[in-house]
């Protein structure tokens, strides 16, 4: 007889790629085990091709829709890894034991306003995985997982000839303005490499994206907002190193064991986000020098300060030789 677990983790797609160790961990851990899935449907093509994964259902804009759907199966516990108003509704409507993911809230609140830190050293991860401590699942160590369906790999051949030998993936997204490097310091590095820079990113990011390429256009594509999800999870998979804002590419290039320089603006890797088990050449870039940081724990379309000094001190020398150690 299987055991039906359900997980919910409705967004985002960092987060999600965040919970793939607790999916994998409890598939191979638990004997008899079916894991279903909820997230909402934007999302659900992070988890499409993940293999430990039964059936995964989709968060639309009517909930009702949802209940029809999960009130089919009886699961027999539910695994709740976001912690909001709609997942506790999940677990208010179907009665059975559920393992909820504490997200420290007060903490958060405690360090963004008061600088006062009690937040735990302890990735998120590892917090995630300890909601199964009932089940006795415990962390393999193997990192994250993301699985890129074959119809969504990237074409290489649509690359010009110079890319060929190896590219730097530069992921310039970001979900807010004060997460998100400032284009000077993009351009800054673009024009210090000499290496192929492929710009990756959403559609928010397509004009500056495509400024930023027109500079260097012998050795800068911009492919924000030109790829699905999983093309672009395939050209990080595939790049030499990988630059990145605090987004859900970093969690995707971590999963990928990839050599990583991240860029922390806003928010602070004590929040437990910062790149799981990437390569260990990988190296956080941030500003320790102002007493401002973090102002918040998801981000702004400005900063409050007016000054951005978290993304625009970050030292470009201390980034150029990075790059040229590790490319």
């Amino acid at each position: 007889m299987k055991i039906k677990y359900l997980v919910i983790r409705l967004s985002s797609i960092g987060d999600i790629v965040l919970t793939t160790p607790v999916i994998r961990c409890l598939k191979q851990q638990v004997e008899g085990v079916e894991i279903h899935y909820v997230v909402k449907k934007k999302h659900a093509c992070i988890l499409k091709a993940n293999p430990y994964i039964t059936k995964i259902y989709t968060l639309g804009e009517k909930l009702s829709d949802l209940m029809d759907d999960l009130n089919k199966v009886q699961f027999d516990y539910i695994i709740d890894l976001h912690q909001n108003i709609r997942s506790n509704r999940i677990k208010s409507r179907i009665k059975i034991p559920a393992f909820s993911f504490n997200k420290l809230n007060y903490q958060k609140w405690l360090i963004v306003n008061l600088k006062i830190n009690k937040l735990p050293n302890k990735h998120v991860v590892d917090r995630y995985i300890e909601t199964l401590s009932v089940f006795d699942v415990k962390n393999d160590n193997k990192g994250l997982d993301y699985f890129i369906p074959e119809e969504d790999q990237f074409d290489f051949q649509k690359l010009p000839q110079v890319f060929g030998n190896g590219y730097i993936a530069f992921v310039i997204a970001g979900t807010y303005y004060t997460k998100k490097l400032p284009n000077d310091k993009i351009l800054e590095i673009c024009k210090q490499t000499d290496k192929p820079v492929i710009l990756l990113g959403g559609n928010e990011e397509t004009t500056e994206g495509e400024l930023i390429a027109a500079m260097y256009p012998e050795r800068v594509i911009n492919f924000c907002g030109k790829t699905t999800l999983g093309e672009s999870a395939d050209i990080v998979k595939n790049a030499k190193i990988v630059l990145s804002n605090d987004t859900g590419l970093m969690h995707i290039a971590a999963a990928f064991k990839k050599k990583i320089l991240s860029f922390w603006g806003n928010t602070i890797p004590e929040f437990g986000m910062l790149p799981y088990l990437p390569d260990s050449a990988s190296k956080i870039m941030e500003n320790n020098d102002l007493n401002c940081r973090p102002c918040s724990k998801l981000g702004f379309d400005k900063c409050p300060k007016k000054h951005f000094n978290c993304m625009a001190n970050l030292n470009q020398d201390e980034i150029q030789q990075w790059i040229e150690t590790n490319y």
